[in-house]
C-alpha cells in the first residue's frame, strides 16, 4: 500500500509518500507560498531535488501540483495516481473528541472545525489540506492524526489548571500539549533499542527544536507534558517565551498599550532564545556566537538549558524516578553543547554523559551515556511522518477487514 502523508499549513503544504510494504520513503517535499504567483514546490525523489516556481493559488492546486510531482515521466515515482490507497494528516488539535487517530468523515470534519478556537493557527490549515484532498482524490479514504492524542492518557491532576472549573466545563481550558506524534514514536524507538518493553521504562522524552516540549512516559502512557492549553506554556523555545508570570500579561498591555493581539503575538514570535539573545532563535547560531564571547547569546543559552532541567528534574520527581532520557528534533538531536550542558547538571540523578558519544555525529539513534550510568541517555532522530503513515495503514487495513 502507498500512503501520502500531507502537514498542510496556511501557506504550505509538506508532503511524503510511503510504500508501507517496507515503510520506505518514495518521495517528499514541499510547497511554499501557496496564495501567490511565485509560489515554490521542492519535490525530492529518485536521489534529485527539483524546484519549481509557479503559480498555486489555493490548497487545491497545491495538492494537484504535488500528485502532478509525483506521477511526472522524469521525475515521478508513481505510474497512475490510483497507487495512492490512502492519505494521512497532521493535526495539531484533537482536543477530547479525539483519543486516537481516525478515519475522516464527515462528523470528524465537524468536530475538527468545532476547535479551531483552540487552534486557530493550525486546525483550519489542516481542514484545508482535507478538502484539498476530497477535491483531488475524492475516492480515496483519509485519515487524521494529531498532536494531542497521545497525551489524552494524562491524568487530571496534570492537565487541570488551578482556576474556575467552570472554564474547564464550558470552554475546556486544560492541558493538552502537542508533539504527541514525536513522543510515540521516540518513546517507542527508545524502549526498542534498549531491548526493554516501555511499559516497564520511566522515560521522559525532550522535542528540542524551534518548538520545544518534554513528556512524562511511565507505564507506556503520557503522564505529563510542557505544553499546555496552546504551544506557547513550558520551555523556553525559539521565538517563544514558554513559562512566565500570567500577570505580566495585563501588566505589558497597560504600560505599553499593546492590543490582546500584539501581546500574543509578542509572547510566540519575539520571545526566547530570539528575545535574550538579540540576534537569533536558531540555537547553533547561538552557541556560534556565545563561543566567539557574546553575554547576551551566553545568557539565551543558559536560561535555555536551565529551564529544560528544571522540567526534566520536575518530571523525574512526579514519576518518583527516571529510567531513560531521550533527546529528539532538529537542536536536541544536532547540537552536542545542548545535550551536555543538560545531562552534566543532572549528575545528582546518577546519569552520566559519555562525552566522547554525545559529540559524535550520526542520523542514527544511539545510546550516548556511559556503561555506569543509573539513566540511559539516548539521541532518537524522530519521524511524525511515519507514525501517520502506520496509523493511516493501520486504519484503513481496519475498515478493509470490516
Amino acid at each position: 500500500m502507498k500512503i501520502l502523508v500531507i502537514n498542510a499549513g496556511s501557506s504550505s503544504i509538506k508532503y511524503q509518500l510511503y510504500n508501507m510494504r517496507d515503510e520506505s520513503v518514495l518521495a517528499s517535499g514541499r510547497v511554499e507560498r501557496i496564495g501567490m504567483n511565485s509560489s515554490i514546490i521542492i519535490h525530492e525523489a529518485k536521489g534529485s531535488e527539483i524546484h519549481e516556481v509557479s503559480e498555486i493559488l489555493d490548497h487545491v492546486a497545491g495538492v494537484r501540483k504535488v500528485l502532478e510531482m509525483l506521477l511526472h515521466e522524469e521525475y515521478g515515482v508513481l505510474a497512475s495516481i490510483e497507487e495512492i490507497e490512502a492519505v494521512g494528516h497532521r493535526i495539531v488539535h484533537g482536543g477530547e473528541a479525539f483519543k486516537e487517530s481516525v478515519l475522516v468523515t464527515a462528523d470528524v470534519k465537524l468536530e475538527i472545525r468545532r476547535l479551531f478556537d483552540l487552534a486557530p493557527l493550525h486546525n483550519p490549515a489542516h481542514m484545508m489540506g482535507i478538502s484539498a484532498v476530497d477535491s483531488n482524490l475524492p475516492d480515496v479514504p483519509q485519515a487524521v492524526v494529531f498532536d494531542t492524542a497521545f497525551h489524552q492518557t494524562m491524568p487530571p491532576v496534570a492537565y487541570l489548571y488551578p482556576i474556575p472549573k467552570v472554564l474547564y466545563s464550558r470552554h475546556k481550558i486544560r492541558r493538552y500539549g502537542f508533539h504527541g506524534t514525536s513522543h510515540h514514536y521516540v518513546s517507542d524507538r527508545a524502549a526498542a533499542l534498549l531491548g526493554k518493553p516501555l511499559e516497564s521504562l520511566k522515560m521522559i522524552t525532550c522535542h528540542i527544536g524551534n518548538g520545544a516540549s518534554v513528556t512524562a512516559i511511565m507505564d507506556g502512557k503520557s503522564v505529563d507534558t510542557s505544553m499546555g492549553l496552546t504551544p506557547l506554556e513550558g520551555l523556553m523555545m525559539g521565538t517563544r517565551s514558554g513559562d512566565i508570570d500570567p500577570a505580566i500579561v495585563p501588566f505589558t498591555m497597560s504600560k505599553e498599550e499593546l492590543s490582546l493581539t500584539e501581546v500574543n503575538f509578542m509572547l510566540n514570535k519575539h520571545s526566547g532564545l530570539m528575545a535574550i539573545s538579540g540576534i537569533s532563535s536558531d540555537m547553533r547560531e547561538i552557541v556560534e556566537a556565545m563561543e566567539s564571547g557574546d553575554k547576551n547569546a551566553q545568557l539565551a543559552f543558559e536560561m535555555y538549558t536551565y529551564r529544560l532541567r528544571k522540567y526534566i528534574g520536575a518530571y523525574t520527581a512526579a514519576m518518583n524516578g527516571l529510567d531513560t532520557l531521550v533527546f529528539t528534533a532538529g537542536v536536541g538531536e544536532n547540537s552536542v553543547h545542548l545535550r551536555a550542558a543538560v545531562c552534566d547538571g543532572l549528575s545528582f540523578l546518577g546519569l552520566k554523559l559519555d562525552h566522547e558519544l554525545n559529540s559524535q555525529r550520526s542520523r542514527e539513534a544511539r545510546i550516548i551515556s556511559t556503561e555506569s550510568s543509573a539513566i540511559k541517555v539516548l539521541v532518537v532522530p524522530t519521524n511524525e511522518e511515519l507514525i501517520i503513515a502506520r496509523d493511516t495503514y493501520r486504519l484503513v487495513q481496519s475498515e478493509v477487514g470490516n
